[in-house]
């Protein structure tokens, strides 16, 4: 090798050493030769602990074919490209990339495989925000509609029973009239939850651990059997201003859907932390709360998963599938959002909420 191509192929690392994509070199062999330090910090670890690994370690394929992929790559000669796929780093948590595999017989080169992989989780994560703030909008714009085309009618039909009852001739009649009564305060009451409160939230500075606490220990005497409520709290969170008793109920709807999940006999954990520099929806804040209501039950049904937060919608028997979108109401009505991750054995809610003023 002459020193002009030394130089050349130092050039050229010095180069994909200060690109912000992750850049991974396999060799002929599919072993992983070089990376750059943007694959470091995707991967969350060293290269001297990645250098060597085989492609089929480090790189996801939608049809677990990894070298198969590759090996066509190099034959064929031709780039490809797969969309929204995950990596795995070094806690085994997973992150989701857009991964470019670019054999390098164009450039005249060795023979191997360059592969660009670039991160696109925040950008997914604010689209699928954004798509639930929509979603929530236009849920609650139908919910306000029909309740006013349902709450007129069924206060005639309940005024128009207890007329009724005062003029029937046998009491025992007014069993049927009762009937009616009943079941149109029934569906008003019903609509009402729907509705959610109707009053502006009464703010105040409030600890976020005051609330989990008083929420915990409604879950205890709700469920003395279990399952075991564990808290991981970081206690320099500052106090935010918020609606205590919206608060409460929202995080009781979160729990109280985690503890039934257990069966009564797993672990609901409850976590906080500060998030600095996070978006919600389409706004940038400085400081966010993301607190985590997390279990260990079967998970949340793949059929419904996409529709938790809408009125109705309820994994559970005889469920009345209110206590998600209410608890979405109620922290949009903070500034902030309710997400949530779901598989068998883990299911977490993600509840962010601004630490600053809207004017802040």
């Amino acid at each position: 090798m002459t020193a002009q191509t030394t130089g050349k192929r130092s050039l050229e690392r010095t180069i994909l050493d200060h690109v912000n994509m992750a850049v991974l070199l396999f060799d002929r062999e599919l072993r992983l030769e070089y990376l750059n330090p943007a694959a470091e910090i995707l991967f969350e670890a060293s290269a001297r602990h990645m250098i060597g690994q085989a492609a089929a370690d480090l790189l996801p394929c939608p049809d677990n074919q990894v070298e198969v992929r590759l090996v066509a790559a190099l034959r064929s000669r031709h780039p490809f490209t797969e969309r929204e796929i995950n990596v795995t780093v070094a806690d085994g948590r997973t992150k989701t990339v857009n991964c470019t595999v670019l054999p390098l017989h164009h450039f005249g080169a060795d023979e191997g495989v360059l592969v660009e992989l670039y991160q696109v989780d925040r950008q997914l994560r604010i689209t699928r925000e954004e798509h639930l703030l929509t979603q929530h909008r236009a849920t609650q714009a139908l919910i306000r509609g029909l309740a006013h085309e349902i709450k007129n009618p069924l206060g005639g039909l309940r005024g128009a029973a207890q007329l009724l009852e005062q003029e029937l001739p046998d009491p025992a009649l007014c069993e049927y009239t009762r009937i009616i009564i009943d079941e149109a305060d029934r569906l008003q009451s019903l609509v009402d939850r729907m509705l959610g409160p109707n009053r502006m939230p009464q703010r105040e500075a409030l600890n976020i651990h005051d609330v989990l606490e008083h929420v915990r220990g409604l879950i205890l005497a709700e469920f003395p059997r279990g399952p075991e409520v564990v808290r991981d709290y970081d206690p320099s969170i500052p106090d935010l201003m918020g609606d205590g008793d919206r608060l409460i109920q929202a995080f009781l709807n979160l729990a109280r859907n985690a503890a039934a999940a257990t069966g009564g006999d797993g672990r609901v954990e409850l976590r906080t932390r500060v998030l600095r520099q996070f978006t919600i929806g389409s706004r940038r804040y400085r400081l966010v709360l993301q607190t985590q209501v997390r279990d260990d039950g079967p998970g949340i049904p793949e059929d419904i998963r996409d529709k938790i937060f809408f009125p109705m919608v309820s994994g559970k028997q005889g469920g009345t599938g209110l206590g998600l979108p209410i608890a979405q109401e109620l922290i949009n009505q903070h500034g902030g959002l309710i997400e949530c991750e779901s598989r068998p054995g883990e299911t977490v809610f993600f509840v962010y909420l601004p630490l600053e003023s809207e004017h802040a």
